[in-house]
């Protein structure tokens, strides 16, 4: 079987990691297994890709957000994904984020490549010209099939597209801990500094409750646009010495061994790797209840502590409780690492590769809306 998966960047995100783990389990049975990015050659590959894994980057990664460019851009990213695919003649190709499923479609348009793209956020509530939503809703029902990471995620379809969706959350995999009484008494907030993450709302609620436990600091992990807001709002705080901001943690997962308790403070997810991470690490977590994942994986009260989305001050108040009672926090985080071994990686690749050996080799599209 020869697969091309398709994506962005080859960077530290959550996307990126999933497919480093599909791909990697591929090419260990043989399989001929590319990797289509958009990035810089000379950009760093966070995550590990298996020997045998063709890395294809095309070197098209925006440059600015003026609309002419970003048109002219995509154009380019277009025909030289098409012209990849071509030479490449995968059985299968599968397309991650949003827009990149969008260029994927259009650059197979006419080929009889089976197409599998596969949403990894909230695709109403991303930021993106109108344009593309209609480009969307116009081009999704021409997928082979659809992955989506949770069930409720289901109604951003198009309705004419639901019948090719199949539901496969992320799989999840983390290294050992400290035992409970050994962690470290520090917060973590993970992800790229985007509004999306709501670091600042993370920081405004640490504020409040920073006097009350002198002994726990907020450690934000990623990089981003947001930085020096984030910053500002720290210092505004006076919370210097309490808050860091220390960049992209230096290997995957690094972050976990250095945690006390894990905040998703999320606006918006499709699946929140991150959250995931720290539950199968035995982590005692919070997270907004936001649209969507954070209710697929938590239990409240059992497996961890469900906030309602954005609300600072409950925030506030579930990190005091959960500050103030270690004992809560080893149950919290037993029941985590329990609860989160049926996303193990074995079992969602497993649902990855019966779906795509749907399509087996030499097999078209069977899509009659794809040409």
């Amino acid at each position: 079987m020869r697969i091309a998966f398709i994506i962005a960047a080859l960077g530290a995100g959550g996307a990126e990691r999933v497919i480093s783990l599909i791909a990697n389990d591929w090419a260990t049975k043989g399989w001929q297994v590319t990797v289509i990015a958009f990035d810089d050659p000379a950009d760093p590959v966070y995550h590990h890709f298996h020997p045998s894994i063709e890395l294809v980057r095309l070197n098209l990664s925006p440059a600015s957000g003026r609309r002419l460019s970003g048109v002219w851009l995509n154009l380019q990213r277009v025909f030289a994904l098409r012209r990849s695919l071509k030479r490449l003649r995968p059985d299968v190709a599968v397309s991650f984020l949003t827009k990149i499923n969008v260029l994927a479609l259009l650059a197979s348009r006419g080929m009889t490549l089976p197409v599998i793209v596969s949403e990894r956020n909230n695709p109403r509530r991303q930021a993106a010209h109108p344009l593309w939503a209609q480009i969307l809703a116009k081009l999704y029902p021409r997928a082979d099939a659809i992955v989506m990471q949770t069930r409720d995620s289901l109604e951003c379809l198009p309705p004419s597209a639901r019948a090719r969706a199949h539901v496969i959350p992320n799989p999840v995999s983390a290294p050992a801990t400290a035992a409970p009484g050994d962690r470290p008494t520090v917060i973590a907030g993970v992800g790229r500094l985007i509004p999306q993450k709501g670091f600042d709302l993370l920081i405004r609620a640490f504020a409040t409750v920073a006097g009350q436990f002198p002994q726990w600091n907020l450690v934000i992990w990623g990089e981003g646009d947001e930085r020096t807001r984030l910053q500002a709002l720290t210092d505004e705080h006076g919370l210097q010495g309490r808050i860091s901001l220390p960049g992209v943690s230096p290997t995957p997962g690094s972050w976990i061994e250095e945690t006390g308790v894990f905040i998703l403070s999320s606006r918006f997810e499709g699946f929140p790797n991150v959250l995931a991470e720290a539950m199968a690490a035995g982590l005692p977590v919070i997270a907004f209840d936001c649209a969507y994942g954070p209710h697929d994986l938590i239990i409240p009260g059992q497996n961890g502590i469900l906030v309602p989305p954005e609300d600072v001050a409950l925030l506030a108040t579930a990190m005091t409780d959960l500050l103030s009672r270690r004992q809560l926090q080893a149950q919290l985080g037993s029941a985590a690492k329990m609860d989160t071994r049926r996303f193990l990686p074995d079992e969602i690749i497993g649902r990855w590769t019966a779906l795509v050996e749907l399509f087996q080799a030499g097999t078209a599209s069977t899509n009659p809306n794809k040409l």
